[in-house]
């Protein structure tokens, strides 16, 4: 008697088991667990990316500075900017007088 309810009883609970387990997988497969599932994916990977571009950051600039020592450029202070350059069109002194035979406006029909 008492090995047949031992045995009733492990059934039971090897199917409340399995039921659960089977359960559990099918909420895993539906449509909107598979969506937040991927979205937590791709936060993850776009974490990572992010961590990564730091790193290569970070990197870029240990190297810069280790070449900028090599080469002897940190002892120089601020870079001076450049004269200011005027346009061309603004200095040119040689323009056409006022009189001139032929148009240069290549918009005119005529």
């Amino acid at each position: 008697m008492f090995r047949r309810t031992f045995w009733f009883t492990a059934g039971a609970a090897a199917g409340v088991w399995a039921t659960t387990k089977v359960n559990r997988k099918l909420k895993q497969l539906t449509p909107e667990s598979l969506a937040a599932q991927a979205a937590n994916k791709a936060i993850e990977a776009g974490h990572k990316l992010k961590d990564f571009a730091f790193d290569v950051r970070d990197g870029m600039s240990q190297r810069e500075d280790e070449l900028n020592d090599a080469l002897g450029l940190n002892d120089q202070g601020p870079p001076e900017l450049p004269p200011q350059r005027r346009l061309a069109a603004i200095e040119n002194h040689h323009s056409k007088p006022n009189n001139a035979k032929y148009s240069y406006n290549r918009n005119e029909d005529h």
